[in-house]
């Protein structure tokens, strides 16, 4: 419990200090959940967002996915730091992104289905080195349509998206 409760303290700290930037990143459920949750404090209007470049939004929804993968595996799973790592980079990678995306794909509303094919068919400068470009792209999309939820303040449906995306990990911890 007294390891929980660091844990919860240090992540403390870490939101004080991104407090300190543009926008405010706290917990929605109580201290000791399962599922971590991420909201923004002055969420943008939809159409705003959408005036966004859809690589734009795909970078702050890589973030926010990062930021959620971790904070649940550091949550609930008591290993060193680099095995928690290993378990990000599991979830957080193109090949997993671009499987999620195509589960999740029906579930999207046109809004997002909208914005994923636009983010999907960006022009992309770089390529991921261990997926293929058909995936790079899904994954992008799936990033962007998480950095929409979060920057216009929809926490309930990134929430449910990331709990999807993080299903394996949860997984891992229940065996």
């Amino acid at each position: 419990m007294a390891r929980r409760q660091a844990r919860f303290f240090v992540l403390k700290l870490a939101f004080v200090f991104l407090d300190r930037m543009c926008y405010t990143l706290y917990m929605t459920e109580n201290l000791y959940m399962d599922q971590p949750g991420l909201a923004i404090s002055a969420p943008i209007s939809p159409e705003d967002a959408l005036k966004l470049h859809p690589m734009t939004l795909a970078f702050i929804g890589d973030a926010v996915q990062s930021l959620y993968t971790r904070t649940l595996l550091a949550l609930n799973r008591n290993e060193k730091m680099g095995a928690l790592h290993r378990e990000v980079t599991k979830v957080v990678k193109a090949v997993s992104q671009s499987a999620e995306a195509q589960i999740l794909l029906p579930l999207f509303d046109d809004a997002e289905k909208d914005l994923f094919r636009r983010a999907r068919n960006c022009k992309l400068h770089t390529a991921a080195k261990n997926a293929d470009i058909a995936e790079y792209r899904r994954a992008t999309g799936l990033e962007a349509v998480l950095g929409y939820l979060y920057l216009t303040g929809n926490a309930e449906r990134l929430n449910a998206l990331l709990k999807r995306c993080c299903e394996d990990c949860l997984a891992d911890d229940e065996k």
